[in-house]
């Protein structure tokens, strides 16, 4: 059965999508998995080598992920409508231009800058609240779209990509603090915490980590199970990854990039998150002193950045004296 959704009921067009499946127990991570998902078990078996390399290239290509939500188009359009009150920068890179959204504060100083980073899959667009709010607060706001979403005209990208994105931004407004969600959350502690394959960091004095992730390695395991990889094609796989970070997958976790940074940082999660379930938060928050965790309930992985509770909770802790 197709599943009707009405954005508007005042205009009579319904949106019909094509139908999805649940992959992952109630307990574990779960994923929406769309019809175009390679099953690569039967390439697994017969060349592990290869089907890394395709798991490899899909996993660069987040316009193909499995993880955008039905409906997406409809609510990019609907979100980037939020960004009319920015002002919009084009920051150079070797690799294209770097789209940035800057909300300014009233006040003609700001109190302090703030870089914004989005998930993978979304966009600048879908973190206009905490842009509006820490407008309000006499803040200035960076957003960004990261390579290969949003606006960025590439169509490939990493989590290293990003952070080089999200470097060169820092060096164009040196911003005070990071505010981040799920795998934006990897992307700003790599800039902060420094580390190969970089060989310089941005030093954010405080952080707002909403949803991260800990262990690169579980969404490397989750990708390649979705897919029915064996354990021998998810290894090609992820050397591809360990190639381009100059480091192994085991040592790439959030936790250990705070440590690097040592800045305070706030952590917000969801207890009924399914896609990146709260224990990521709970085992960085056991393994850096720097870091606290407030959970919330009923939101999930994306509700979080529409609640006006978690919108405060974020900037308070970052505009605290």
């Amino acid at each position: 059965m197709h599943q009707i959704v009405d954005p508007n009921p005042s205009s009579g067009r319904p949106i019909v999508l094509p139908p999805k499946r649940i992959i992952g127990s109630p307990a574990g991570p779960r994923v929406w998995a769309s019809a175009d998902v390679p099953d690569l078990s039967e390439l697994s078996r017969r060349s592990p080598q290869r089907a890394g390399d395709v798991a490899f290239r899909h996993f660069c290509e987040p316009h193909r992920s499995e993880r955008r939500e039905a409906g997406h188009t409809f609510m990019v359009r609907r979100a980037r409508r939020f960004l009319k009150d920015a002002r919009q920068h084009n920051v150079p890179s070797p690799h294209g231009d770097i789209p940035v959204y800057v909300f300014e504060p009233e006040t003609e100083t700001p109190r302090a800058t703030v870089l914004v980073a989005h998930g993978w899959t979304s966009e600048a667009s879908f973190m206009t609240l905490f842009g509006e709010r820490l407008r309000h607060m006499g803040a200035r706001a960076v957003l960004l779209d990261a390579p290969a979403h949003g606006k960025c005209k590439r169509t490939r990208s990493t989590v290293v990509d990003y952070t080089e994105s999200i470097l060169r931004v820092a060096d164009a407004f040196q911003p005070d603090f990071a505010l981040a969600h799920s795998m934006g959350c990897f992307a700003v502690l790599h800039a902060g915490g420094g580390g190969q394959p970089f060989r310089r960091h941005y030093d954010f004095k405080r952080y707002v980590l909403i949803a991260p992730p800990n262990e690169f390695g579980a969404v490397t395991r989750e990708f390649a199970d979705v897919r029915g990889m064996t354990p021998t094609a998810r290894i090609m796989f992820e050397r591809h990854l360990e190639r381009i970070a100059h480091r192994r997958l085991s040592t790439f976790t959030a936790s250990h990039l705070l440590r690097a940074a040592n800045r305070p940082a706030l952590l917000i999660h969801a207890k009924d998150d399914f896609e990146v379930p709260i224990r990521h938060s709970e085992a960085i928050v056991a393994n850096c002193p720097s870091a606290e965790l407030v959970p919330f309930d009923a939101m999930g992985h994306r509700k979080l950045l529409s609640s006006p509770q978690v919108v405060r909770a974020a900037v308070n802790f970052l505009m605290k004296d």
